[in-house]
């Protein structure tokens, strides 16, 4: 009898050449659902069948994978991503999109919780994620903090415990000195990160503080952030290079520990650093895989200006508003992004790597091109309704700085040169600014900061004139609006 012919999925994939083949002929439907593509930017071109569903489509319909129910259905205000993404899997649009595309599929999200879960589940999609309920878990900074000293990757000198009062923060703390930073277990961008250095600046957080069954209480140290992302895959932990962070520009955030962009070149931080860096990740990564933990994380990184020692700040399990940089540099699209790898762990097909070699390969400097983003928001406390906004695509600057939008283009290898930059619009014409609000994103060749982690002037330039592309009027105080102050807009989309 004549053996069965193997299919493509039953066969051990080999090495980086397989992945690729493996992808180009996908026939499996791959979703990423989220409030914006932004962070996956450009999966659509590896894989065959992906397609972003969002809630915000950021290039008026222009992009030929990206799927945006037309119909706004009345909904709860939303207060978080999972709110939106709950919102568009339970949107008739989105159900008969992904029903009219065939049985079952993969489904991929930013953010989400249980009821994310059930409602994919319903859908017969399969979460290409570990579970919410896990995913919580090691988002706590302070389990963070754990899973980091079992994986002997060293954290700013800290004290875990229940804060209940000033008196016992000082108490605890005695070892720490008297400057100090709290954290609660979780947060984003600055918005749960405290500097309190006296019983005035404490008071301001006091509620946050003394309402959680614990927090982390550092010792403040002069430091400079740093970030790197990884993939936990059955074969070990593939590393992305360092990166800078991008964090309370004035010009960029309202918030003084907010995490703004990010920077990506061969010789970011001193090679001690890096390999420190690499090294960390590593463990870290590994550890999460004796947590049950698989797939893409991100670790922020914290390092001494005074000592030069590199500590781990916080771990995001999850893609996250760096992806869009990791997964573009010359390093991945030689390979696969990192992303690739992620997915691949949920494909259920066999494969084979080397990780040691792409870890060697991913960190060579000529594997490393320089770029950066700068996440721009709305720093003004006040409430504006847009009247215009510009459209995503690439801008081109002249030298006496006038901005010129040049051509629409959904992906930010499009920019040639340093004199243009690859804009992503969140917020259009209709929608309303708050403090915090992102309008967009903006990605560019070369530098953003200097040596000193201080704004490059192009940068500012940048900065002022897509902000001068936006125009809004002031708004009387209407409850109806004041009540929306979470809306899109008043969170955080990345």
């Amino acid at each position: 009898m004549a053996k069965k012919k193997a299919t493509v999925s039953s066969k051990k994939l080999k090495g980086i050449h397989d992945l690729r083949r493996f992808f180009y002929r996908n026939e499996t439907p791959i979703y990423f659902i989220s409030a914006t593509n932004f962070n996956l930017l450009g999966a659509d071109e590896w894989i065959k069948g992906f397609k972003f569903i969002t809630y915000i489509n950021c290039f008026d319909g222009q992009h030929p994978n990206v799927f945006t129910p037309k119909e706004e259905l009345p909904h709860e205000e939303f207060q978080s991503i999972e709110d939106i993404v709950n919102y568009l899997l339970e949107h008739k649009e989105v159900v008969d999109f992904i029903k009219s595309r065939g049985d079952g599929g993969k489904a991929l999200f930013l953010m989400f919780d249980e009821k994310t879960e059930m409602l994919a589940k319903q859908l017969g999609l399969e979460q290409a994620f570990p579970s919410a309920a896990l995913r919580t878990h090691l988002d706590n900074k302070v389990v963070t903090n754990r899973v980091a000293m079992k994986a002997d990757v060293p954290t700013v000198p800290n004290v875990l415990t229940k804060v209940d009062s000033f008196e016992t923060l000082r108490k605890v703390s005695k070892h720490l000195g008297s400057e100090l930073v709290v954290q609660t277990p979780f947060g984003d961008s600055g918005h749960t990160t405290f500097f309190i250095s006296n019983e005035e600046e404490y008071k301001k957080y006091a509620g946050e503080i003394e309402a959680e069954a614990e927090v982390k209480v550092m010792k403040r140290i002069n430091c400079r952030g740093a970030a790197m992302e990884a993939c936990v895959t059955r074969h070990g932990t593939i590393v992305a290079p360092l990166m800078t962070e991008l964090v309370g520009f004035k010009e960029l955030t309202p918030y003084k520990g907010g995490w703004c962009g990010n920077e990506i070149y061969a010789d970011c931080f001193t090679p001690k650093i890096r390999k420190k860096a690499k090294k960390y990740a590593e463990q870290f990564g590994n550890q999460l895989r004796k947590e049950g933990y698989k797939g893409y994380f991100e670790l922020d990184f914290l390092i001494d200006t005074d000592s030069g020692e590199l500590y781990l700040g916080e771990l995001n399990p999850r893609v996250t508003g760096a992806s869009s940089i990791t997964n573009h540099a010359v390093f991945a699209l030689a390979d696969v992004p990192l992303f690739l790898f992620h997915i691949m762990e949920y494909m259920d097909t066999d494969y084979e790597l080397s990780i040691n070699a792409i870890n060697q390969r991913w960190h060579l400097p000529e594997n490393i091109d320089s770029w950066g983003q700068m996440v721009i928001k709305h720093t003004d406390d006040s409430i504006l309704q847009i009247t215009s906004a510009p459209r995503s695509g690439i801008y081109r600057m002249d030298d006496s700085g006038k901005l010129y939008f040049d051509r629409m283009d959904t992906h930010r290898r499009a920019v040639e040169t340093e004199k243009e930059a690859f804009f992503l619009r969140i917020l259009k014409a209709g929608d309303y600014l708050y403090e915090g609000a992102d309008l967009g994103i903006l990605v560019l060749r070369g530098r953003m900061m200097t040596d000193d982690f201080k704004l490059l002037d192009r940068s500012k330039a940048w900065i002022d004139a897509i902000r001068n592309e936006f125009k809004a009027t002031e708004i009387a105080a209407v409850p109806h609006v004041e009540n929306r102050l979470a809306e899109i807009g008043g969170f955080k989309m990345m």
